[in-house]
């Protein structure tokens, strides 16, 4: 396979392609912005805009006039037609390797999606929002901005994320409700079935791995997920609706 740009894409100055990159018809590229190897910008995708700040200058990038910190596509992404990745202010907005963006999805300045995660048709993602590995986010939800979605969480179609998911929560509802565990996204990730139930026992008792008194060895392999999620800074974590057994 070979990098195919479409003659009716956009690409512009500051602009690195990897390998096997394909960029579709009307897709529009500004830099700085790297697109590393195997990634598929689809039709029509909008990638680099200046951020949405109005203490920012709104500069020109498709002259050559280039500010802000960047956009970064990962290995093998996809990012599907008529999708919004908006430059980073301090650093780069980042889409992981193996992720997809779908359609009419919107990613604002400096957020951060990990790898293998899924950004549903319609969802809009604030300003520095942190969204960890395998997270996946159903159709028209709105994360809003600073939040953090930690590892393999999913959201329900179209629910306000207005608080911190924790790993492998399942979290849906007007108001949102952490209503479950991911038990799927546990195994597939690799982890052992036992360690779900463990995990809803915390977070039905409101432990959120948030204070200084949680034994790292409790939750086997989890713990590195939980290191991560703790690691992200003050956090406020969603609400939880509890449930009496896991939710697959």
């Amino acid at each position: 396979m070979s990098t195919q740009i479409s003659p009716q894409a956009f690409i512009g100055e500051g602009v690195i392609l990897g390998a096997d990159v394909t960029v579709g018809p009307g897709a529009v590229v500004l830099g700085p912005c790297v697109i590393e190897d195997g990634a598929w910008i689809g039709p029509g995708a909008q990638i680099g805009a200046p951020p949405e700040m109005s203490s920012l200058r709104q500069n020109a990038a498709w002259t050559g006039d280039l500010e802000h910190a960047g956009v970064r596509i990962g290995a093998g992404a996809v990012i599907r037609e008529g999708a919004v990745i908006h430059q980073g202010t301090y650093r780069e907005t980042s889409v992981g390797p193996r992720s997809w963006v779908l359609n009419r999805a919107y990613l604002a300045h400096d957020v951060l999606l990990g790898s293998d995660a899924t950004v549903s048709a319609g969802v809009s993602v604030g300003g520095h929002c942190i969204i960890g590995d395998r997270v996946n986010i159903g159709m028209n939800a709105v994360v809003h901005q600073r939040r953090v979605i930690a590892h393999g969480a999913m959201v329900g179609m179209g629910t306000p994320v207005t608080r911190d998911v924790p790993p492998f929560a399942k979290v849906y509802g007007t108001p949102p409700r952490l209503a479950g565990v991911n038990a799927v996204g546990i195994e597939r990730a690799g982890h052992d079935a036992a360690l779900t139930a463990v995990l809803l026992a915390h977070y039905n008792s409101g432990d959120f791995f948030t204070g200084t008194d949680w034994v790292p060895d409790e939750l086997g392999t989890l713990g590195t997920a939980i290191a991560w999620w703790r690691a992200q800074g003050e956090l406020e974590p969603m609400r939880v609706q509890v449930q009496s057994k896991p939710a697959n």
